[in-house]
């Protein structure tokens, strides 16, 4: 299927970035925007735009998507973008979804779930604990079996966010506390594992992009430690 009209379900520069590429492929792009951005660049240069209470009403962004006959839904990044439960109801609704299927934004968007699909392809992990019970009783066990130091981190999301270094055993009711306050209110997921804590350690990422024709591209790697 062929995409002719596109939604771009994000703001600013992400979806500025979205509307050129759209602009490169002749393909027309739908803006949405909240009422206060109702003069941002996105919207000005969209070949048309719709107003939206919020950039996170998934019922509303599918509704102008629908209206404006769109093809697609691209999200961006951030906001709706790793939200599973929106990619299925774009999916539902008829149109395309430029983004992973849900099915692996399930499994690869929850650590722990993602984790647990590395150990059983034999993939090797940092030491840690994020079996079925998550609670802190449990975690307090399997922190003293591990032993410190330690990260206590969210099991959804991402960013850093949710993460608490633990360097004693003493610390870690406090962080444990401390990260799913932090967990909840971002995510609205509470739930944390362990991971040994590596000193001196790099964060690289290989990123690969795919399509639904087979086709597969890396994008080399990416030494990511300075976010951190």
């Amino acid at each position: 299927m062929d995409i002719r009209r596109l939604l771009i379900a994000n703001r600013g520069e992400i979806a500025v970035r979205v509307l050129r590429a759209c602009r490169e492929l002749g393909i027309e792009a739908v803006a949405v925007h909240e009422p206060d951005d109702h003069d941002a660049l996105h919207v000005e240069l969209a070949d048309e735009a719709h107003e939206v209470a919020s950039y996170l009403d998934q019922a509303a962004l599918l509704a102008v998507a629908v209206a404006a006959t769109c093809d697609a839904v691209h999200p961006g990044y951030g906001y709706l973008a790793e939200n599973p439960a929106f990619a299925t109801a774009v999916e539902r609704a008829g149109l395309i979804w430029v983004g992973p299927p849900p099915a692996a934004m399930r499994a690869l968007g929850d650590k722990v779930e993602a984790r647990r699909l590395a150990e059983a392809a034999g993939v090797p992990v940092v030491p840690g604990y994020a079996g079925v019970a998550l609670d802190d009783a449990t975690l307090i066990v399997e922190a003293t079996r591990l032993g410190a130091p330690l990260l206590v981190k969210a099991a959804a999301g991402g960013g850093g966010r949710g993460m608490r270094a633990v360097t004693g055993l003493d610390d870690l009711p406090e962080a444990l506390a401390a990260a799913r306050r932090e967990a909840a209110a971002a995510f609205g997921d509470d739930r944390v594992f362990l991971e040994r804590r590596l000193r001196a350690a790099r964060h690289i990422e290989v990123q690969i992009l795919c399509d639904t024709h087979r086709g597969a591209v890396h994008l080399g790697e990416r030494d990511c430690s300075l976010q951190r």
